[in-house]
């Protein structure tokens, strides 16, 4: 199965061959169990701008920065465009309802998936949508050994946020790897659709209440439903990007 999809992936953008040395992961979701604190303080902070933000809509905005998911769900709404100030102030009431919900845990069997892939030889990268400092910081520490400051790419990198590509092609950048030497870890539907526009190789593991359509159809490689069944993925891709000329 798995050799199929790689066949695939490399007809679909012209590569010759799919030889991976860097995994990309998107942070909330996948790396930390904390879509259901984030779906939960967006509700509450744009309940109290009169806006109206379901739980749903935070998954399906998942990977947008911020104040992109702010301006998009004014103009909607309001039928109004925000500015940058307006939306930043926003997001800052959005970030403190944030911080007051309890720590999100490590999503289970992530660190066993990214040891196997640092006993591959390759290196991890991380692409989040979230700016927060804190939050980018707990990475490093939770992750001792695993995930390094140099390789993670925030809001603050770009600008212009997923569903755009430009996140996954600052990672690249940062890695020094063209798409066919990268694989994507992801489970937001606008965050598997930017890594399909940098024609990276894309797991999606769906950990969130979404259908796994709502990540097939945006062009992931593979669907997973947890983090065991991405790491048979991955060890398997291994397998098949070995035997290739």
């Amino acid at each position: 199965m798995t050799k199929i999809v790689i066949e695939q992936y490399l007809q679909r953008h012209g590569f010759e061959a799919f030889h991976p040395k860097a995994v990309l992961f998107d942070m909330d979701g996948v790396i930390y169990n904390s879509m259901p604190n984030h779906a939960k303080s967006w509700h509450e902070s744009m309940a109290s701008f009169g806006l109206d933000m379901t739980p749903e809509e935070a998954y399906m905005c998942e990977g947008m920065r911020g104040v992109e998911t702010i301006k998009k769900l004014a103009a909607e709404q309001w039928n109004r465009t925000l500015d940058d100030v307006e939306a930043a102030e926003m997001y800052r009431v959005k970030s403190e309802h944030f911080s007051q919900c309890p720590p999100a845990q490590k999503m289970k069997g992530v660190e066993q998936l990214m040891r196997h892939i640092k006993a591959q030889g390759l290196s991890i990268c991380v692409v989040t949508g979230s700016g927060q400092q804190s939050l980018l910081d707990k990475l490093v520490d939770d992750f001792d050994g695993l995930i390094h400051d140099d390789l993670i790419v925030s809001s603050k990198d770009v600008t212009r946020g997923k569903p755009n590509p430009e996140p996954y092609l600052r990672g690249m950048e940062k890695l020094g790897i063209e798409p066919w030497q990268g694989i994507v870890v992801e489970n937001a539907p606008l965050g598997v659709r930017a890594a399909v526009a940098a024609r990276l190789f894309t797991i999606a593991v769906n950990t969130g209440p979404l259908p796994d359509s709502a990540l097939a159809d945006e062009g992931a490689n593979l669907v997973c439903r947890d983090m065991e069944e991405a790491l048979s993925c991955f060890l398997s891709i291994c397998r098949q990007s070995f035997q290739q000329p």
